[in-house]
C-alpha cells in the first residue's frame, strides 16, 4: 500500500506525531510504539480521552486532536478501521500543518485515505513505524 520511498520520506520529515488510541498499558502496541518513536527523537503527543490530563512521554495526554495547540506533522492511528473516518476528519479540520496520516497494522480505510490525499496529506496504511524504521535502517 505504501512504497519504501514514501515511508522513508514521511519518517524523515515529520517531527511531531499525535498517537490516537495511545494506551498507558505497557503491554499494548500503542504504548510501545509511542515510546519507541519518542526514543527515536520524535515529539509524541498521546491522545486518549480516558487518560486526558495525565502526563506521558513528557506530554499532557489529550482527549482529542482538537485539543492539541501545537503543530502536528503526523497522526498515527491505533483505532479499528471502522473508527478511522472521524479521526481523519478531525485531523484535517483541526491540524493545519498536518502532512501525514499513518494507520497501524491491520488498519485500512480507503475512503478516509482518499479524503486525506485530496487535502494534500500523505497516507500510509497497514504499517507500523516501529517496524519500518529498523527495516529501512532509519
Amino acid at each position: 500500500m505504501s512504497d519504501d520511498t514514501t515511508i522513508r520520506d514521511v519518517l524523515g520529515r515529520v517531527k511531531t506525531i499525535a498517537v490516537v488510541g495511545w494506551s498507558p498499558k505497557p503491554e499494548r502496541a500503542s504504548h510501545g510504539v509511542a515510546a519507541f518513536l519518542k526514543r527515536r527523537g520524535y515529539r509524541v503527543i498521546p491522545v486518549n480521552p480516558g487518560q486526558a490530563g495525565e502526563t506521558a512521554l513528557g506530554e499532557t495526554v489529550r482527549a482529542s486532536l482538537s485539543e492539541i495547540d501545537t503543530p502536528v506533522d503526523m497522526v498515527d492511528i491505533f483505532r479499528r478501521s471502522s473508527e478511522v473516518a472521524p479521526v481523519v476528519e478531525e485531523a484535517l479540520r483541526t491540524l493545519p500543518g498536518l502532512t501525514a496520516i499513518w494507520m497501524q497494522l491491520g488498519v485500512v480505510d480507503e475512503a478516509s485515505a482518499a479524503t486525506a490525499r485530496a487535502a494534500g496529506v500523505t497516507v500510509i496504511m497497514d504499517r507500523c513505524p516501529a517496524i519500518e524504521i529498523p527495516r529501512l535502517g532509519l
